[in-house]
């Protein structure tokens, strides 16, 4: 669920105003999908949608359904199969097939309660992941998170397939069990301290790549509307605008300033946290000066071992935006081989 999504707060909203509603998510898909598995559309009792399941070759179909679906409360897997035509209308380059488990919300045995929805909204509004895991014959459903303890978790689903679920952003179905696993995890997020040059199209990429910048510079000069249109700046110290902001599992922080008094309290705020990634610019003598610095303020070789300096995979970027590429390569790697 990249980027983030209100779609099951659109749902839950709607049933709470007695407009009934139902959820569709994409439990399996072809190869060339324009949505990939875990996508949602809501839909209220009054035909109103919100979110998506295809690029439109199957969506009103999904509606009649999940229309059906809030008047009989019982949930329902559906199967198409799209052909050629059909996916070359919607930008696909061949057909295939696509199952969408429709989830009327309220009472009824097999249907989604709104007890359960309530505590996924409140999960993803705390940016905690969560999982929602439904049965596909039996209906069960449970809530579950990366940490969730053993008895939590169904038997078929190992735990620590579940996490490695959470790390790859990968809902589907656990093989040969019936579970299907809806993942919930908060939206990325990518910190730039420094405003600087190579911020610029980094910020670009990264907006590309599902995540939500943040840029953060005391120097006003640097971090203005002119240089970062429509983002999300602070002139705060990083120190505190970090702070208010909040780093978690999800966030990626990059310094760029090339001033430790606006790089190091970055850097501290970072290490004390659970962020990803952590990547610093600046040459290998640099970043050396740099580790002497913060060990003689106490942080110890598994803190300072966190830190990719200089930032970047080796690409032998050179122009800014080079440099950015290497930078988003790296945080992706980070995030997804982790």
């Amino acid at each position: 669920m990249t980027p983030h999504d209100a779609i099951p707060e659109q749902a839950l909203a709607w049933h709470r105003a007695g407009r009934g509603a139902a959820l569709a998510t994409v439990v399996e898909t072809w190869g060339s999908a324009p949505r990939p598995v875990g996508s949602q559309l809501a839909v209220s009792g009054e035909g109103e949608i919100a979110g998506s399941v295809s690029g439109g070759c199957v969506e009103g179909a999904v509606v009649v359904e999940a229309l059906d679906a809030i008047e009989d409360r019982r949930p329902r897997v559906l199967e198409f199969g799209v052909s050629d035509e059909e996916a070359f209308a919607v930008g696909l380059a061949c057909g295939g097939r696509i199952r969408v488990l429709v989830e009327p919300l309220g009472a009824g045995e097999a249907a989604l309660s709104e007890d359960l929805l309530a505590q996924l909204v409140e999960g993803r509004a705390a940016r905690r992941g969560v999982a929602l895991a439904v049965h596909l014959e039996t209906w069960e459903r449970r809530l579950l998170h990366a940490e969730s303890p053993a008895a939590a978790v169904p038997p078929a689903l190992a735990p620590e397939a579940l996490r490695a679920r959470f790390a790859a952003d990968r809902s589907g179905m656990a093989e040969e069990s019936g579970w299907f696993i809806a993942l919930h995890n908060p939206p990325l997020r990518l910190v730039v301290v420094g405003a600087a040059h190579i911020a610029q199209p980094l910020v670009a990429m990264a907006r590309l790549a599902g995540y939500a910048p943040f840029i953060v510079d005391p120097r006003e000069a640097f971090a203005t509307d002119q240089r970062f249109p429509g983002e999300d700046l602070s002139h705060a110290w990083p120190d505190e605008a970090l702070a208010e902001h909040g780093l978690d599992a999800r966030s990626a922080v990059v310094t760029l300033s090339h001033d430790p008094k606006i790089d190091d309290p970055a850097i501290r705020a970072a290490l004390a946290s659970k962020v990803f990634y952590l990547g610093c610019l600046g040459s290998t003598r640099t970043h050396a000066k740099r580790l002497e610095r913060l060990r003689g303020e106490g942080l110890d070789e598994a803190a300072l071992g966190r830190i990719h300096a200089p930032v970047g995979l080796d690409i032998g970027a050179r122009s800014p935006a080079e440099i950015a590429v290497a930078i988003l390569a790296e945080i992706t790697q980070a995030l997804r081989r982790r």
